[in-house]
């Protein structure tokens, strides 16, 4: 099962479109100012990996937001997710978590699944407004700047 190439118009200046080459820079630069603990340049850069299946949310020409899922076996896992600071509040985190689920079902995945830090509430909350449910947590699994924090695992079933 491959992922869908197509994209999908948000508005008139907004779409979500697979992760290209030429998206990488900037994809990396949000990566930096979106994450504490960002992922490196050589995981943003492998785009080709097993079950790929990464998006960008542009707009005005500018990646504002990204995705990156893998896709195995009708289990879709969504391995991150960020949308650049100076874009936050403006519903673009809901639009990136909505296409992915879009995409789950263009593919028709059985399950999504997410990790997500304790912390991060304002995430957490989306996720659970949107359909995820909390299973498991990874007690001590990120690395946070008092130590470690859990991580919370939700998922989603597909009908």
């Amino acid at each position: 099962m491959r992922c869908g190439n197509k994209f999908v118009p948000i508005n008139n200046m907004s779409q979500i479109l697979p992760l290209a080459e030429l998206h990488l820079d900037q994809v990396e630069a949000i990566e930096q100012r979106a994450h504490s603990h960002p992922w490196s340049s050589s995981m943003i850069r492998d785009v080709n990996s097993r079950g790929a299946c990464h998006h960008v949310l542009v707009d005005n020409e500018q990646v504002v937001g990204y995705f990156y899922a893998q896709n195995i076996v009708g289990e879709v896992t969504l391995l991150n997710i960020a949308v650049d600071p100076q874009h936050q509040g403006k519903g673009y985190g809901k639009r990136l978590v909505n296409a992915f689920i879009e995409m789950c079902e263009n593919l028709n995945a059985e399950s999504a699944w997410l990790e997500v830090r304790e912390s991060n509430v304002t995430a957490f909350g989306l996720y659970e407004a949107i359909g995820f449910n909390e299973v498991d947590r990874r007690v001590n699994y990120y690395p946070s700047a008092n130590g470690k924090e859990d991580a919370i695992i939700m998922s989603y079933i597909f009908f």
